[in-house]
């Protein structure tokens, strides 16, 4: 058991879910409540992780970052390191892979919760700010907790797209699914059975938390 990219991947979806959901959910509450020009194309654009093959992906955000971009020279010339192949890099690939696992569940959770509700909590005298804080983030809570298990757990399984951005680095960028296809082609199926096993495991997890919950809430709801 590759303890250390176990450990890797745990950090990579933490900081994936502290940066992205914040984020996820100002986008989400938008899309939800707004018409504005292109808010399709938007919507297109954030999904399109979902069926963009991963080396695909991979492969425009390795050009994206490389040392020959702008992008890539800005970050090395600031920190002094370069973006690609690295846990920065990685990271920022993590967050752009799971931007619809983030947004989608939010968007759906905001747009269940009737215009309403808010109208009265601004007759009340309730700023938009406070009604916000106070009433919708409450409300949207299902879909925010169901948005941050996807994303970690999604991370946890991603294998391309760190792949071609971060390559296989110990301590840096080898995740525990890369741990798995290493020890897969040293023929060591002992550990990567185990690997697998241990994602399994988390996968299957993380579906039934949110199974659970639901089914709970629902049962909440219909008593009432």
């Amino acid at each position: 058991m590759d303890w250390k990219a176990l450990e890797l991947s745990f950090s990579l979806g933490f900081y994936t879910c502290l940066i992205l959901i914040p984020i996820g959910i100002i986008i989400a509450r938008i899309i939800a409540w707004h018409q504005f020009p292109g808010r399709n194309i938007l919507q297109a654009l954030l999904a399109l992780p979902l069926i963009l093959p991963p080396t695909v992906l991979g492969f425009y955000l390795l050009s994206a970052m490389g040392n020959r971009t702008y992008m890539g020279q800005w970050y090395e010339s600031t920190f002094g390191t370069p973006l690609v192949f690295s846990f920065q890099g990685i990271l920022i690939a993590s967050i752009i892979f799971n931007i619809p696992f983030a947004i989608q569940p939010m968007q759906r959770a905001f747009e269940s919760i009737p215009q309403s509700i808010r109208e009265a909590a601004w007759s009340c005298g309730l700023s938009r700010l406070t009604t916000f804080l106070r009433i919708e983030l409450p409300l949207a809570w299902p879909g925010i907790l169901t948005s941050i298990i996807l994303t970690f757990a999604h991370t946890l399984g991603e294998f391309g797209v760190v792949l071609m951005v971060g390559g296989n680095i110990q301590g840096e960028t080898r995740t525990i699914a890369i741990a798995i296809y290493d020890r897969v082609q040293a023929f060591d199926n002992q550990n990567a059975a185990i690997m697998s096993a241990t994602l399994l495991g988390i996968s299957f997890l993380a579906i039934a938390i949110i199974y659970i919950f639901y089914d709970k809430l629902g049962r909440y709801h219909g008593s009432r």
